[in-house]
């Protein structure tokens, strides 16, 4: 009889261990991100019954919108509730003090070839526009800026009481927070040599133009130390500033955001974060991404905001000093011009609107911390603040330009730069060709000169 029973036992205990093993084997649920946006005010209520699907970490009540942890089961939940506009994953994107820059303005600096292009300068001629951004903001949302920043930059254009670090988001721990300091403390370079297009940088001491050198950066850090984030982070950045201009921080100066950043896909709360800034009077422009005929990135592609192709020279490589001591031809002539292998070509229901240098352009990029150093950069990052400085220029000839009045000037003042091919030189491969479609320009090179003339 004690046999049987230990017996038994023996069996019981092995079915238990079975029982244990399949519940131990079985695939657990995977957890996403998502950002939610309502079509009606964030309440109590609201945030209760989404805490039946997951975990609410952010809410960003001027957009009606929040960030969510949940098992990726109750998605499709969460996008049938009433009060749900829409609902979906995060989405990827990418792009200490030493000494201060004694000028204040690099306005009569060494001209380089990308802002011949633009025609905001002339070589031996320095600056040929009467606008240089004075009274306008213009926010990089980006990754920062790097530590030695003051030896490339004027102090006193770079926004400090407004400059601020976001991080998180649904690909990592879910929230998005807010990290004061960390904007000046960047380990990747991108938003340093985005910044050094619009206001120029010092090169060992030496002035070199920017678009528009008199414009007040406010640096928004929404990528991390690998150039990559989230979209509800990008999102977070985009209310931030508008909010700044809203509550008056700006006083009337006019506001234009320039983000060299992007994703295959246009997210709500992004998007509802740019409608929130176009409603308020804040220009956006960004990339149009460097993803070739893959497509434009978002949010370049969505059409409030001013997307930016890369154009090149076919003056690049021709000699050691092109890039600053070979003049390029005025007028601006297309056929001097061409579109990036790069450069994202517009797919239906993406909207590109103009082109502007993003080959080989020199800017401040340290690849090792608190080492000044300088490098060609080329991808549509580096076309997009091209043409917010010259948006800054058109805001200070024009301070209640809408971002529609902006664009449709931006594009009637394109230089037409149809579907061709051009030889040019490839620093790695030699001589090379180029071809570009028509969906590959937008409506053509955008100039300075032209945009401000195209304002009443």
């Amino acid at each position: 009889m004690k046999r049987t029973t230990f017996h038994a036992v023996i069996i019981l205990a092995l079915l238990l261990m079975m029982v244990s093993t399949v519940a131990t084997a079985a695939p657990a649920i995977k957890k996403i991100g998502i950002n939610v946006v309502l079509n009606t005010e964030v309440t109590d209520a609201i945030l209760a019954d989404l805490g039946t699907h997951g975990k609410v970490f952010n809410k960003i009540v001027e957009i009606d919108a929040v960030t969510m942890m949940i098992p990726a089961t109750e998605l499709p939940i969460i996008q049938a509730l009433p009060y749900v506009k829409a609902a979906g994953p995060d989405q990827e994107r990418n792009g200490s003090p030493i000494d201060t820059v004694e000028a204040t303005s690099f306005a009569n600096g060494i001209n380089t070839w990308d802002l011949d292009a633009v025609n905001v300068t002339n070589l031996g001629s320095g600056r040929v526009t009467d606008y240089d951004g004075t009274g306008v903001y213009v926010a990089v949302l980006d990754t920062g800026l790097v530590d030695s920043w003051r030896q490339y930059f004027p102090q006193e254009r770079i926004a400090e009481e407004f400059a601020i670090a976001f991080g998180g988001g649904g690909g990592e721990m879910g929230v998005v927070s807010s990290q004061p300091n960390k904007w000046e403390h960047d380990q990747n370079s991108h938003g340093t040599h985005v910044t050094s297009t619009i206001l120029g940088y010092s090169m060992r001491g030496t002035p070199v133009n920017g678009v528009a050198p008199m414009a007040t950066v406010i640096p928004v850090k929404v990528l991390n130390q690998n150039g990559s984030g989230w979209s509800s982070v990008v999102a977070a950045g985009i209310v931030y500033v508008t909010d700044l201009k809203v509550d008056g921080k700006l006083g009337n100066s006019p506001v234009v955001i320039n983000m060299s950043l992007g994703g295959p896909s246009l997210d709500a709360m992004e998007q509802a974060a740019v409608d929130y800034a176009v409603e308020n009077g804040v220009i956006i422009v960004a990339s149009a991404g460097n993803e070739g005929t893959a497509g434009m990135g978002y949010p370049g592609a969505y059409a409030p905001v001013i997307s930016v192709a890369a154009s090149g020279w076919v003056g690049e490589w021709k000699s050691g000093t092109w890039w600053y001591a070979t003049d390029v031809p005025d007028p601006t002539n297309a056929d001097d011009f061409y579109i990036t292998d790069f450069s994202s070509r517009a797919l239906a229901g993406q909207d590109l609107d103009v082109a502007a240098p993003g080959s080989w352009i020199v800017g401040p990029y340290q690849v090792n911390s608190g080492q000044i150093s300088y490098y060609f950069l080329g991808g549509t990052s580096m076309s997009s603040p091209h043409v917010a400085g010259i948006v800054a220029l058109m805001l200070q000839k024009d301070p209640s330009l809408t971002a529609n009045d902006a664009e449709l000037a931006l594009e009637d003042s394109a230089i037409p730069l149809p579907a061709g091919c051009r030889d040019i030189i490839d620093p790695n491969v030699g001589l090379t060709e180029v071809c570009w479609e028509a969906d590959a320009t937008g409506a053509g090179l955008a100039t300075a000169d032209a945009a401000l003339n195209a304002i009443p």
